[in-house]
């Protein structure tokens, strides 16, 4: 969970960055794209793709959500923020416990992803990976299970 100097629940937008440009983990590019093409894509994105702010408040009603810390219950009541546990089963049934913060819906992210016109990438090729993203893979931890989201607008 990132939160800044007001305690508003943020996402970086690295995050979204690496949804668009990562070669090392699943990404979008590496998700929809030929293996052949994908890392060229990625690059591409990286170059000529930024986003801001740094960190993007999430948003209720328009509005930041903020943090006021959990209740003996574990639950934050002004956001509703609560902690999920898990555990992974690694290689030969390994348990590998995981907790991880979860942001209940409604929620809503409002930033710029400027795009610069290239030769490598085009903006529809972005728009296309973005809006595919959000449904199958999402943002944050456990992507795929959490974090999915549907781009509202694109200007």
């Amino acid at each position: 969970m990132y939160l800044d100097s007001q305690n508003h629940v943020t996402l970086p937008s690295l995050n979204l960055m690496s949804l668009l440009s990562a070669q090392n983990t699943m990404s979008a590019p590496k998700r929809f794209l030929d293996s052949r093409k994908y890392k060229g894509v990625a690059q591409a994105i990286l170059s000529f793709v930024s986003i801001d702010p740094e960190l993007i408040p999430f948003l209720r009603d328009g509005k930041p959500v903020v943090f006021n810390g959990f209740g003996e219950d574990g639950i934050d009541h002004s956001s509703g923020i609560y902690i999920r546990k898990d555990v992974a089963r690694l290689d030969k049934g390994i348990p590998n416990p995981k907790s991880r913060p979860v942001l209940p819906m409604p929620w809503e992210l409002d930033f710029t992803l400027q795009f610069f016109k290239n030769d490598e990438v085009k903006e529809e090729t972005v728009q296309n990976l973005f809006i595919r993203a959000g449904v199958a893979l999402g943002i944050g931890t456990f992507r795929g299970v959490f974090g999915k989201f549907i781009v509202k607008t694109w200007e």
